[in-house]
């Protein structure tokens, strides 16, 4: 007969097996994640029944700060820097490994193979940890991202790995004290894994994370044998690490890598390497980017039938995945067909653009992997790149002895003409130039990417408007602009408008910009202004808005009056007067941000459809109000670029 122990590591075991499967899709990915979070909240509750630790409280600690830690990362890292988080949960992961591996080896009294095993887990362990460190270091620009080559680089992994078996075969036959050997092998192992990662590149960083992530699963499973009720921990080890390596061939076909060169570190070369005389007939040192000849990109986005939008770490530098929706949604309106290109490595991790662009709802349909683009971008009328670099660039085609040579690419230098949104022409994270730039079909954009895309959409509606024009009563009576730069005191008021539409960093950008006119400017939060208490505290902290900026309701309503401007973004039932005048309706009586006592309010939100509560708001047919509608990103950055040009 079962025990109850064994079946419940049987249930845990088929909830990780089910939730890995379903993250093969991005449509079912979320609720992977989540049986795969039940399975790990049984087998924690499963072992602690089995150990019968539950008294105590050193454990209880543990699990308490590691919740809370849980909690506050899950809050407070951004989507742009999941890559360098992923890398530290599979360092600590290897960390636990190496820790439980080294003390069970120095408790004593242990067989031969359960001291192997312990050693192998340390080695493992250790090389996890230090390895992602330095990959999560490198990818948050901590210390140098291109790839470093010591001296001797290859005699330091050859000589430690050497010394590391020696150590394990020492501590497996009990030659002297364990201590010796498990101190060599924590320290060696964690020598091991900085050695091996700091060389390399931006070009195979997803490739190294993939593999440390397999890494961090064999950690786990092999410091399971060595436990005498391990065997939740070898299945489920198993599963991580073999899913790992399965991810890194994969990452490899895809990147035209040899796992062993990469391991050895003959794919990362330096650019200096180059023949001056290669440089000088493929990719010179200083590219002047050419002037492009034909039609202007304007004209070339009007008349396009086939547009491929191909983003890039750029675009997830500049968190612009909303406006790339709202161009290819626009683009689609119009008639065009858009297809997504994503390239297997386009960001930090596998499946990084992917991600991003799941979170603003853009259909999987949509997304074309590398064949598919290619084969998509032979027939389209534009290209346009956000964002991304290394991998368009045809010089993974041209030039032998760069970090990128042989890397498969999204073609965009097949479509009839480019259009580059990129931050700049300077060389990608591999350190190559971009010969793409050098052709005539293509378009420079260079800037933020944010900015570049309020360009692209403003073109695109401004030929949409040709066929559709807009009710006249909906534009501006009075200039927004105007109104903030003779003002003295502004409040901004965001809602969850501007959540939807992901503009805190444009608010971010007006709160910055009016301050260097020297005006005052504070943001007036009520407390259930978005979706959850706090929740637009959280956006402001996002992106890095002083908490001292930030006012609550019984702080600032008083004070409305005394207000030049308030600029309400994406906000509606918290600031809607009806609440103090409309009996019988949900919001009667409820505290709303008195903005209509200002001197001049402006309302940059979606339209003037009622809120959540479906009251219609009265604030909007006041005088002293100016609607702006449209998606806040949008309007705001329209703004902005006025204000700019004013100065």
């Amino acid at each position: 007969m079962l025990s109850p122990y064994l079946l419940m590591q049987v249930v845990c075991i088929a909830l990780f097996i089910y939730g890995i499967r379903l993250m093969n899709s991005p449509k079912t990915a979320v609720k992977g994640n989540l049986i795969g979070s039940v399975g790990m909240a049984g087998a924690i509750i499963m072992t602690l029944l089995e150990a019968q630790v539950l008294s105590v409280g050193l454990i209880w600690a543990g699990l308490l700060v590691g919740s809370a830690l849980g909690l506050w990362l899950a809050l407070a890292v951004k989507m742009i820097q999941m890559p360098q988080m992923v890398a530290l949960f599979n360092g600590f992961g290897g960390a636990a490994s190496c820790i439980v591996a080294a003390l069970t080896a120095l408790g004593g009294g242990l067989g031969s193979f359960t001291l192997f095993t312990s050693g192998l887990a340390m080695v493992v362990g250790g090389v996890t940890f230090s390895g992602s460190l330095v990959a999560a270091a490198k990818l948050h620009g901590v210390i140098n991202q291109r790839p470093v080559h010591l001296k001797g680089h290859n005699a330091y992994l050859w000589w430690s790995g050497v010394v590391m078996v020696l150590a394990t075969l020492g501590l497996t036959f009990q030659v002297g004290a364990p201590a010796w050997p498990v101190l060599l092998l924590v320290i060696l192992s964690h020598l091991f894994g900085y050695v091996f990662t700091i060389r390399v590149g931006g070009a195979d960083m997803p490739i190294t994370i993939s593999l440390l992530n397999s890494f961090s699963g064999v950690a786990g499973s092999v410091a399971g044998f060595a436990l005498p009720n391990g065997a939740l921990l070898v299945v489920v080890g198993s599963i991580v690490g073999a899913s790992g390596l399965i991810l890194t061939q994969i990452m490899c076909r895809a990147m035209n890598r040899s796992l062993l060169d990469i391991l050895l570190g003959k794919t990362t070369v330096t650019p200096a390497k180059v023949s001056e005389q290669q440089a000088k007939e493929v990719a010179p040192a200083e590219p002047e980017p050419m002037p492009p000849q034909g039609p202007s990109w304007q004209a070339a986005l009007r008349d396009a039938k086939k547009v491929a939008i191909i983003p890039g770490y750029g675009m997830a530098l500049a968190q612009a995945q909303l406006q790339v929706k709202q161009l290819g949604e626009l683009l689609e309106s119009q008639g065009k067909e858009v297809r997504y290109g994503i390239h297997p490595v386009a960001g930090r991790m596998p499946g990084h653009m992917n991600v991003l662009l799941a979170e603003v709802d853009v259909p999987y349909d949509k997304l074309c992997e590398l064949e598919e683009i290619n084969a998509f971008l032979a027939e389209a009328d534009l290209a346009v790149i956000v964002g991304a670099n290394d991998v368009v660039n045809p010089a993974a085609m041209e030039l032998p002895g760069t970090p990128i040579y042989g890397m498969p690419i999204i073609r965009a230098d097949l479509a009839q003409h480019v259009l580059v949104c990129n931050y700049d022409t300077k060389p990608g994270y591999a350190g190559v130039d971009n010969s793409l730039y050098q052709m005539e079909k293509v378009h420079l954009l260079l800037g933020d990417a944010k900015d570049s895309l309020a360009k692209l959409l403003e073109a695109a509606k401004g030929e949409l408007a040709e066929v559709i024009p807009l009710p006249e009563q909906e534009a501006p009576t009075q200039d927004p602009g105007a109104l903030l730069r003779a003002a003295q005191r502004v409040v901004i008021v965001p809602g969850y408008g501007m959540a939807v539409a992901q503009a805190q960093g444009h608010v971010k950008g007006l709160v910055d910009l009016l301050q260097s006119y020297g005006k005052r400017v504070e943001i007036a939060v009520h407390p259930v202004a978005g979706r959850m208490p706090g929740h637009m505290n959280v956006l402001m902290a996002e992106v890095d808005i002083p908490y001292e900026l930030l006012l609550e309701m019984d702080q600032i309503n008083d004070q409305f009056k005394e207000v030049d401007v308030v600029v309400v973004v994406g906000a509606n039932d918290v600031i809607n007067p009806a609440a103090n005048t409309h009996e019988g309706t949900p919001i009667y009586g409820m505290p709303v941000l008195n903005v209509a006592e200002a001197r001049h309010v402006i309302v940059y939100n979606l339209d003037r459809s009622p809120g959540y509560a479906g009251v219609e708001n009265t604030l909007y047919d006041m005088e002293h109000c100016i609607f702006v509608p449209g998606d806040a990103a949008v309007t705001l950055q329209a703004l902005l670029q006025a204000l700019r040009l004013a100065s």
